[in-house]
C-alpha cells in the first residue's frame, strides 16, 4: 500500500472500533473479518481512480439477519471520505431502474436484451459514482430476473466498486427451484467477480439486544409500530374505520382499495387480502410509504395459511416500512404462528421475523 492507502485503512479500523464501542458492544469474530475487509478496501479506495489499472474488488456480505450487516457498510461509509458514494436499499434502487428503463425504453423486449436502456438509467441513478453499497440484494421475482442480471453486469463492468448485503448465500439467491435455473449464470458471475464474505455468527443482535436498544432503522417510527390482536386497537390509539372512510388510494400506476384514509393523521388503513393478496408490487408499498407515516394492516393471517405470494408481498410491505421508517401497525393473527423453525419457508422469512421482532407484541386479551 502507499502511504496514503495505509493512512486510510488503518483510519478506517480506527473507526469501526470507536463505532463498536459508543454502542457498547465487541465485534463478533465475523463482523471483525468483515471490518478488517472493508477497511483494506478504504485503503484502496484512497489511491485516485485513474492511477488504478482496474477498480478493486467487490464484496458480496452475506449472513443471517441480525448480523449486523447494514452497520458494517453504513459505518464503512461513514468513514469514506470520497464524496463519489452512494448507499442504497435495493427495493428503492430496483423501483427507480424500472422507472428510468421505461423512460429510456424504445420497446421491452429490445432493452432485455440489448441492456441499452439498463445503462442508461443507471447512468442517471449514478452519475460519477465510485462506490456503491446495495443494502439487502435479493432475487425471488422471476419476472425481474433478467433485469437484476442485467444490472449487475452493467455494474460489475463498470469502474464502480459495488458492496452488498444479502440474507442469502450467491447459490441460494432466487430460491423458487422453478426458476432458480434462470439466474445461475448470474450467481456464477457473482462468485466470480465479488468477494464473497460469511457474516453468519451465531447471534442475532436484534433479538438479543434491550427493546430500547435494538438497531431501528432510525430509532423513530418503525420502532413504534405494534402488532395487535382485533379488538385491541385502542391500545395503539387507534378507532377502526367505518364503512364510510372506504376509499381508493393511488399507488403506482393503480389505484388501491383502502379502509380508511386520514391525512390529517396521516394514516392509511388495509386489508391484508387488498394489500398482500392482490396484484400488488414493491413500488406500490414504496409510493405509500412516501405519503402516509403510518400504515395500518388488518386481517392478518398466519403466513403459514397465506398463499405465496401473499408471503413474499407480505415479507417486501415489512421491508419497506422498516426501511423508510414508517410506522407498521398489525392487526390480527400472529404472522410466524406455526412455522416450522427448520423449514426453508421460515428460513426465507428470518428477516421478517427479526423485524417483526422490533414492533411492540401487545398480550393476547382474556376470553
Amino acid at each position: 500500500m502507499t502511504d496514503r492507502a495505509e493512512h486510510q485503512y488503518q483510519a478506517m479500523r480506527e473507526h469501526f472500533h470507536r463505532a463498536a464501542d459508543q454502542r457498547g458492544f465487541t465485534l463478533a469474530p465475523a463482523q471483525q473479518a468483515a471490518a478488517e475487509r472493508l477497511s483494506r478496501l478504504a485503503g484502496e479506495l484512497a489511491r485516485p481512480a485513474w492511477r488504478l489499472r482496474r477498480p478493486p474488488r467487490h464484496l458480496y456480505l452475506w449472513g443471517p439477519v441480525g448480523r449486523g450487516k447494514s452497520w458494517l457498510v453504513d459505518t464503512f461509509l461513514d468513514g469514506l471520505p470520497t464524496p463519489d458514494k452512494r448507499r442504497l436499499h435495493f427495493h428503492d434502487f430496483f423501483r427507480r431502474l424500472h422507472q428510468g428503463v421505461a423512460r429510456h425504453d424504445a420497446g421491452p423486449r429490445q432493452s432485455a436484451r440489448d441492456g441499452a436502456a439498463v445503462d442508461r438509467a443507471v447512468d442517471d441513478l449514478l452519475g460519477d459514482c465510485r462506490i456503491l453499497v446495495f443494502d439487502e440484494f435479493h432475487a425471488h421475482d422471476a419476472g425481474d430476473a433478467m433485469l437484476v442480471a442485467r444490472l449487475l453486469r452493467t455494474l460489475l463492468e463498470r469502474r464502480i466498486t459495488l458492496v452488498t448485503t444479502s440474507n442469502y448465500p450467491p447459490a441460494g439467491l432466487m430460491p423458487d427451484p422453478i426458476h432458480h435455473h434462470l439466474f445461475e449464470p448470474t450467481i456464477r458471475l457473482i462468485e466470480e467477480r465479488m468477494d464473497v464474505l460469511d457474516v453468519a455468527g451465531p447471534v442475532d443482535f436484534r433479538r438479543l439486544a434491550p427493546a430500547q436498544d435494538r438497531p431501528a432503522p432510525s430509532d423513530l417510527r418503525f420502532a413504534t409500530g405494534a402488532v395487535l390482536r382485533p379488538g385491541q386497537e385502542a391500545a395503539a390509539g387507534l378507532t377502526p374505520p367505518g364503512p364510510e372512510e372506504a376509499a381508493p388510494v393511488t399507488a403506482h400506476h393503480r389505484e388501491l382499495p383502502a379502509r380508511a384514509v386520514r391525512e390529517a393523521e396521516g394514516l392509511v388503513w388495509f386489508g391484508f387480502d387488498a394489500l398482500c393478496e392482490g396484484r400488488t408490487a414493491v413500488p406500490d408499498y414504496l409510493a405509500l410509504a412516501e405519503r402516509f407515516p403510518t400504515l395500518v394492516l388488518d386481517g392478518v393471517p398466519p403466513l403459514a395459511e397465506a398463499g405465496s405470494d401473499g408471503r413474499q408481498r407480505f415479507a417486501n410491505l415489512v421491508d419497506v416500512c422498516c426501511d423508510r421508517d414508517i410506522r407498521l401497525i398489525l392487526i390480527g393473527a400472529d404472522p410466524m404462528t406455526g412455522l416450522d423453525p427448520g423449514s426453508p419457508l421460515q428460513r426465507d422469512l428470518d428477516r421478517t421475523t427479526s423485524r417483526l421482532a422490533l414492533l411492540r407484541q401487545e398480550p393476547a386479551t382474556a376470553p
